[in-house]
């Protein structure tokens, strides 16, 4: 099953969360913490209890390669607790010289076997091409990001009067003929996001932010919703994983989560 795929098909069934498995020692439960694999089975008991309405995960890659090849083979028992109905997304923000992007490509798709990335495109088209040659995957690449920064490249100006980050919107756009690519784009910029929705074409949309960098849940759902949009996938991962520190912290990451996607099919329900 191509990548987009397993999204689209957990759309249709009204999934749009991406849990986020950001996971820090220093934030998990404190009785998993005396564990030989305290972070795998942290990893595990969420998943297990959001498998049901998770419409993808997203790993990024900096909280495992601290631990060096300890890190690597966790985040390799991470992944192989995912199934495979379910899209995950390398979380690498790559983009580098050709070759240097082929050998990025290589690590994330053919050894640790994600079904997406992140990607940023600053160094223009040769330097995302060989990722997007793995034409059964998903790319996507960083647009409008939710950190406070963001402005100080991404909300430039240009001289044809478009900002930065809606030359990038248009250019993946051109880059998507094979309908692989999707864009990155922060749920904390919520004005830019009503603003831009419809430029955005048939790019599937990453917005990360919601919840504790400040962005709501409820206005991006209905930003889309206005223009019958079901193309996103917003990720919260603070929101579910710390969630609780309890003994029965898997039944809180549960709950969490499926208020989550009855707080969206409701909005999608009544804006439609």
């Amino acid at each position: 099953m191509k990548s987009k795929e397993k999204l689209m098909r957990k759309f249709d069934e009204g999934k749009h969360i991406c849990v986020g498995l950001d996971t820090d020692v220093n934030k998990i439960p404190p009785h998993l913490k005396d564990r030989d694999d305290a972070l795998l089975e942290f990893n595990r008991i969420v998943i297990e209890n959001t498998i049901d309405g998770a419409a993808a995960y997203k790993l990024n890659l900096a909280f495992y390669e601290q631990y060096g090849l300890e890190g690597l083979e966790l985040m390799k028992k991470t992944l192989a607790l995912i199934p495979d109905d379910i899209l995950t997304i390398g979380d690498a923000k790559r983009g580098d010289i050709g070759n240097t992007s082929s050998m990025y490509a290589k690590a994330i798709f053919d050894e640790l076997n994600f079904d997406a990335i992140t990607l940023h495109p600053y160094m223009g088209f040769d330097s995302v091409e060989p990722f997007l040659e793995y034409q059964d995957k998903l790319h996507f690449v960083l647009a409008l990001t939710s950190n406070k920064s963001a402005a100080d490249f991404e909300k430039l100006k240009l001289e044809s009067g478009k900002y930065l980050y809606q030359q990038v919107i248009e250019k993946v756009n051109d880059w998507n003929s094979k309908g692989n690519c999707g864009i990155v784009f922060g749920a904390t910029q919520l004005e830019e996001l009503k603003n831009n929705i419809e430029s955005f074409g048939d790019l599937v949309v990453l917005l990360p932010g919601i919840g504790a960098q400040g962005g709501s849940l409820e206005d991006v759902v209905t930003a889309f919703s206005d223009k019958n949009n079901l193309n996103y996938l917003i990720n919260v991962s603070r929101g579910i994983i710390y969630c609780d520190m309890t003994l029965n912290f898997g039944d809180k990451v549960k709950s969490v989560l499926e208020n989550y996607n009855t707080i969206i099919n409701k909005l999608i329900s009544t804006n439609s």
